[in-house]
């Protein structure tokens, strides 16, 4: 006789070849449909009991397989007496639950324009309200403070109808977030904004307990990454609703590092759904994993959004008066969660990443990719420059800007924003709000910088008074078009004054730039000068012939020193030349021509014929670093497999991989005794790249800046073309370690991408073993991609792809500039060394050109200092309730051990405590501690702290 589970699948009808087709395709007609999802719920019932009710079960699917055979459907008598004979398991049918959750998923600007996304909002709300009104027990969800920002701006009548709901109870408010966002390429510092200024803007808009905001509702995001259950529970979240990232567990424990944690719940089904009379075949084989007799059921129509429809609703209330199924109900994700409490203590433990989802994310559309890395570092120099000229100088801090910008920044991370899985019209929308976000954050940087500059005692740095120059005003605007504070000259005459600027909380010295506009004296040598009036190395990259909007500018290479979130003065002047006898300049003799880069720790050298790099040495050891059979720093084509479609998503299998370094004009582009350049060009396919290595003075990196015009195209008939960066290892590796939101993790080989906020290490297998001399690794370091590859004793780095779906042309056009570098990690470096080598690639100095003038400040001098701790600081800025002068710093622990941060401030404060993310003072057992300038906190292993000092 044929199983029970065969025989229903006939009644059924064939097998949905998709999760959203009708589950019953048999056309039973309603009591049909109803008599046979009745029995195969009773059916998964009795399975996850062993099989107890089989026999019932058997005598009851018989009888509707006669009434069948005879009638050729099932009638309404048929359907009763059926039940009838199922009626022994009533009561356990309706000791199980469908909590019906009702939302509405909107994309943000998937596949469509803004304008779209806001009337998507505001007709979805409408059908929502008016089905309220008709149905008075029906609640419904919705997540995305962005959302409700739509409704206040553009629909503030229907606003107050949603206001009214949400006091009944019936419109439940699940934002914590700004938007569904992407969980692996926002830094921890965005994760967390996205807490605070979501959870502050509903709470006043709602009038709403922010602690009640405490679910993250993820249902769409590709991914998550190690550190977020730490994130949100900072934030007072404690609550994660997710579907994508694992395929395991569906309700549990999620521990970050730290051994904070969240509750977690995986979509079982889908989070797009209708109500379909199949519903409750799910109900007892989720609650056998779950260890609830509650069935969350996400319910409604989405992406463009529309929510649940009357059908809907009118399914759900029928189905509930059918005898042998669970008993439905309309409800919130507060209500199951609360539900999910009383087994908290017996959920299972998952640890770890959440990841790999859609792989292609990590790199389709790159200057969404640039826009995101390019705000949110503008955004933490502008803060922290804000909050030190508010409190030294006294100028406003412009708390609700800064808020707009971030905004701005927050929104593009959605889920199909950062990712690149959007259309046109969703990259020209997130551009123009990247726009305003610098705008908003390159003014206030500046502003913060020259207020500071103001307050600096410069007097008796000997300016002359030359009213006869045009420096005076020249270059308004230069440098914006690199993210970078504009490089104005407020200076004149034969002597300038430079200020430098470094953000991070450690002193630095590199190598900085310095634009000198119409210098008068292009024939004679500058000299730099330090505050101390010491000659300071430098380079001059070009002379005075640069033209720009009526001026001329010469550009410098100086190796600058700058304290910890501070600044440094420097000034440019006349240097004495001594006379020499002129000589004839022609060649005399020709020699092989060596491509070698070259400073105090290392030597590179590089292919004379096709520029790959052949050698590196690091001279503290001696070592050779790269694997000379393996050609290195080495840009490939790649024809990517469009076999499994969704070429946005998913980077396909490689089909075909070369090399592009043919035909190659290599030349220097500069030798000083602070900088060496090797610049080459070369063209492949369609395209053109040009790209510029140099090796800085004392540096242990060596830096690419590359430019590449590409007119590569995919199509699903040929291949998705990708445009990656390799980097072949010279030492055996079985392991990767990448940063990640507030922290880092480490991954064996994977041979496909995975994603890191902006760097990768290849760890060397016997680094650091007792009996072996330590031994450097290698990193690679971006300032603006986030998908990596570690695999095969190499590090790869995809530049760009030309996926064509969703947008058929993503990538076309002369816009690609990119940096990256290869970085010696040495063997004893704490990950906290790591995380500030990524920093300082990503945040150089800022260059501000001065005047002289008294001042309270001096020439060179620091705001705030990292002293002891392994804490890399995330932000540092003031409270959103801005009361006297009080700064708010971040910062997370990165090595795995308990660890004391002291931080050493420019003026004494008179109050430290801890708050949490959402800037509300909390009371943990150890205190603050104040010691004259110094303010000492502890932090846990891989937790993030959040102190505010207070200054008199």
């Amino acid at each position: 006789m044929k199983s029970i589970d065969s025989r229903l699948r006939k009644l059924l009808g064939h097998a949905p070849k998709h999760y959203f087709d009708d589950k019953i395709a048999s056309h039973r007609g309603y009591w049909g449909e109803r008599l046979i999802s009745q029995l195969v719920f009773a059916h998964e019932l009795s399975k996850v009991q062993g099989g107890r009710h089989a026999a019932l079960i058997e005598r009851a699917l018989t009888f509707a397989e006669e009434r069948i055979e005879d009638e050729g459907f099932i009638a309404r008598q048929a359907a009763l007496q059926a039940e009838g004979l199922l009626g022994a398991l009533a009561h356990e049918a309706k000791s199980y639950e469908i909590l019906c959750v009702a939302h509405a998923h909107i994309d943000m600007n998937w596949m469509w324009s803004w304008d779209e996304t806001v009337s998507i909002v505001i007709d979805t709300f409408r059908t929502m309200l008016n089905l309220m009104n008709e149905y008075p027990d029906f609640t419904f969800s919705q997540s995305q403070a962005s959302i409700y920002r739509i409704v206040e701006q553009h629909a503030p009548d229907m606003l107050a109808e949603i206001k009214e709901r949400v006091r009944e109870g019936r419109w439940e408010v699940t934002a914590s977030h700004w938007v569904e966002a992407d969980k692996n390429m926002p830094s921890g510092e965005s994760l967390s904004r996205h807490l605070l200024y979501t959870k502050r803007y509903l709470a006043r808009l709602f009038d709403l307990d922010p602690d009640g905001l405490n679910l993250d509702f993820e249902p769409d995001t590709f991914g998550h990454s190690v550190h977020v259950p730490e994130i949100l529970a900072n934030g007072g979240v404690g609550y994660y609703y997710h579907c994508r990232g694992n395929d395991e567990q569906v309700l549990y424990r999620w521990v970050a590092p730290s051994g904070k944690s969240v509750i977690a719940y995986r979509e079982p089904t889908w989070y797009n759904d209708y109500a379909q009379a199949a519903l409750g075949s799910y109900v007892p084989e989720i609650g056998r994993r779950t260890g609830l007799k509650t069935y969350l059921n996400v319910y409604g129509v989405g992406d463009h959004g529309g929510g649940p429809t009357r059908r809907d609703l009118e399914r759900l209330k029928d189905m509930n008066d059918w005898p042998i199924y669970p008993r439905i109900r309309f409800g919130t994700y507060a209500e199951y969660f609360k539900q999910v409490e009383s087994i908290a203590d017996k959920l299972p433990v998952v640890t770890g990443e959440q990841n790999f989802v859609f792989t292609g994310c990590y790199t389709s559309q790159s200057r969404i990719k640039t826009a995101n890395r390019a705000g949110e570092a503008a955004l933490n120099e502008a803060e922290t420059f804000a909050s030190a000229a508010s409190v030294a100088t006294g100028i406003d801090y412009p708390s609700a800007s800064f808020e707009e910008a971030w905004r701005d920044v927050l929104f593009n991370q959605f889920h199909d924003i950062l990712p690149g899985s959007g259309v046109l019209e969703t990259r020209e929308h997130a551009l123009g709000l990247f726009q305003n976000a610098m705008a908003i954050a390159g003014t206030n940087r500046k502003l913060a910088l020259e207020a500071i500059a103001a307050s600096i005692d410069t007097s008796g740095l000997g300016v002359e008074d030359d009213k006869r120059t045009i420096s005076e005003g020249a270059g308004v605007g230069f440098g914006a078009s690199e993210f970078m504070p504009t490089q104005v000259e407020r200076g004149r005459g034969s002597t300038r004054i430079v200020h430098f600027f470094n953000p991070s909380a450690h002193d630095r010295e590199e190598t900085a730039e310095i634009v000198l506009w119409d210098w008068n004296e292009p024939g004679r040598s500058p000299v730099v000068r330090d505050s101390g009036g010491n000659e300071t190395p430098h380079q001059v990259v070009d002379q005075g012939f640069n033209k720009y909007w009526g001026h001329r500018y010469m550009r410098l290479l100086v190796q600058a020193k700058a304290p910890a979130c501070g600044y440094s003065t420097y000034t440019v002047s006349e240097g004495d030349e001594a006379w020499t006898p002129f000589l004839p300049t022609d060649p005399r003799v020709d020699r092989v021509e060596a491509f070698e880069l070259e400073n105090e720790r290392l030597r590179v050298t590089f292919h004379p014929v096709n520029a790959t790099i052949v050698s590196m040495i690091d001279k503290t050891t001696g070592e050779q670093l790269v694997d000379p059979s393996r050609p290195t720093g080495l840009f490939r084509l790649i024809q990517e497999d469009p076999g499994k479609g969704m070429s946005s998503w998913w980077v396909g299998r490689y089909m075909n991989v070369s090399s592009v370094h043919e035909n190659v004009k290599l030349k220097w582009g500069g030798k000083g005794p602070v900088r060496q350049t090797l610049q080459y060009e070369l063209e492949f396919g369609r395209s053109k790249l040009k790209v510029a290595v140099s090796l800085d003075r004392g540096s242990s990196r060596l830096d690419f800046r590359a430019e590449c015009d590409w007119h590569e195209i995919g199509t699903a008939d040929s291949s998705i073309p990708q445009f990656n960066f390799h980097w072949p290892l010279g030492y055996e590796c079985d392991s990767y370690q990448y940063d990640v939101p507030f922290g880092t993790t480490e991954r064996k080989p994977l041979d496909m991408d995975v994603p890191a906020n902006s760097w990768a290490i290849g760890l060397r297998r016997d680094s650091g073993k007792p009996g072996k001399p330590g031994k450097p690794s290698l990193m690679l370091v971006t300032n603006n991609k986030y998908g990596f590859r570690g695999t095969d004793r190499s590090l790869s780095l995809s530049l760009i792809r030309s996926s064509y779906d969703p947008d058929p042309y993503p990538e076309l056009g002369n816009h690609h500039r990119m940096s990256f570098a290869i970085d010696l990690v040495d063997p004893t470096s704490s990950v906290r060394e790591r995380i500030e080598k990524a920093y300082r690639f990503n945040h150089p100095f800022s260059a501000l050109s001065g005047t002289p003038h008294p001042g309270a400040l001096a020439l060179d001098s620091g705001f705030l200092k990292l002293t002891e701790g392994t804490v890399a600081v995330s932000a540092v800025k003031m409270p959103e309730d801005r009361e006297g002068k009080r700064w708010i710093v971040r910062a997370y622990e990165t090595d795995g051990r308990r660890t004391t941060a002291s931080l050493l401030l420019f003026a004494k404060p008179i109050a430290a405590y801890f708050v949490d993310t959402n800037e509300r003072r909390i009371s943990p057992a150890e205190s603050v501690c104040l010691d004259d300038r110094s303010v000492s906190f502890d932090v846990e292993a891989y937790s993030a702290a959040t102190i505010c000092v207070e200054f008199q």
